[in-house]
């Protein structure tokens, strides 16, 4: 039975290249003629391209290239130049937002300007492609589901480089460009304002966080359980009965007493995921805005006991 604990699919899917569904009057033609790579097939479909970027995918990925390269460049700058300094150092080196001292306003390029200009760029290819995505899904016919669930990352990403620092009043509060110079930033941030653990909304996002890996690691579990009858090929399975389909619908209900349906399963999965960023990007608006110190806050109302006094107080000498 070894053989059915597979990590790769044991059926290629291969077969002769599509070019997909006719495009609405007045897209842009698909790019590139699909090509077949047999190994592709062991893990997903073979079949790679056609592409279809348009001009909403062009312009963000211009906007993008811009951005990627202005902190690659601001990043060796920093190194003097020097190549092998930049890949030694390349975790830990950033593209830091401006001083306090600037507010809102916009600073020199060397002092934050740099950071302000990959800022824009970044966020307009954000934007380009979520565009993108939601008008695919549209002249495709699709549900926007995915388009959805990327603007919850985007907002999150919005919160910390834009919304917030705007209601703090300066570009000092967002987040740097880089790697441990981001975990820094989180570190400093938790620290600065009481502890984010004590942040409800932090919470719930770490719930939302682990609920969805537990759900899709479940889901993902039961189908390659199931591999063997053929439990991928889902909407074949959900009319007939002795199929995999069934097996593990009665796996759920006899271990867990109920169970998902091949539909609500990736409804669950979409809501949990969703809402980690969503939960997130709210309990980050409201620190520093709202609540200056979690701790303070979740020991006021009952959420966190208070540390014991451990000494008596010092008695005042003049008295």
């Amino acid at each position: 039975m070894a053989h059915y604990q597979n990590i790769f699919t044991r059926v290629r899917v291969e077969g002769h290249p599509h070019y997909g569904v006719p495009l609405p009057a007045g897209d842009e033609p698909r790019i590139g003629t699909p090509i077949v790579a047999p190994f592709l097939g062991w893990i997903g479909n073979a079949q790679i391209g056609p592409i279809y970027l348009g001009s909403l995918g062009l312009a963000s990925l211009a906007f993008g290239l811009t951005a990627f390269v202005t902190i690659g460049l601001n990043m060796w700058a920093s190194v003097d130049w020097n190549p092998i300094e930049f890949v030694r150092q390349l975790p830990w080196l950033a593209l830091e937002p401006p001083s306090p001292e600037y507010g809102l306003s916009i600073p020199p390029m060397n002092e934050g300007g740099w950071w302000l200009f990959t800022g824009f760029m970044l966020t307009t290819s954000i934007m380009l492609w979520w565009m993108r995505m939601y008008s695919r899904a549209r002249a495709l016919g699709m549900g926007t589901h995915v388009a959805w669930a990327f603007a919850a990352a985007i907002w999150l990403y919005l919160v910390l480089g834009f919304i917030r620092p705007l209601l703090m009043g300066s570009w000092s509060e967002a987040v740097p460009f880089g790697i441990f110079p981001h975990l820094d930033w989180t570190a400093a941030f938790s620290i600065r304002y009481g502890n984010l653990f004590y942040n409800p909304f932090h919470a719930l996002s770490i719930v939302f966080l682990y609920g969805s890996a537990l759900l899709f690691a479940m889901h993902g579990a039961t189908i390659l359980a199931v591999g063997r009858y053929g439990g991928e090929r889902e909407i074949e399975q959900i009319v007939d009965r002795g199929t995999a389909s069934e097996r593990a619908a009665l796996f759920w209900r006899w271990t867990m007493g109920f169970n998902a349906s091949m539909e609500s399963i990736h409804r669950w999965a979409w809501w949990f995921a969703v809402l980690c960023p969503l939960t997130g990007g709210i309990g980050i608006l409201l620190t520093g805005t709202v609540v200056d110190n979690w701790y303070l806050w979740a020991v006021k109302h009952d959420f966190a006991p208070a540390y014991p006094e451990m000494w008596a107080p010092t008695p005042d000498p003049t008295q």
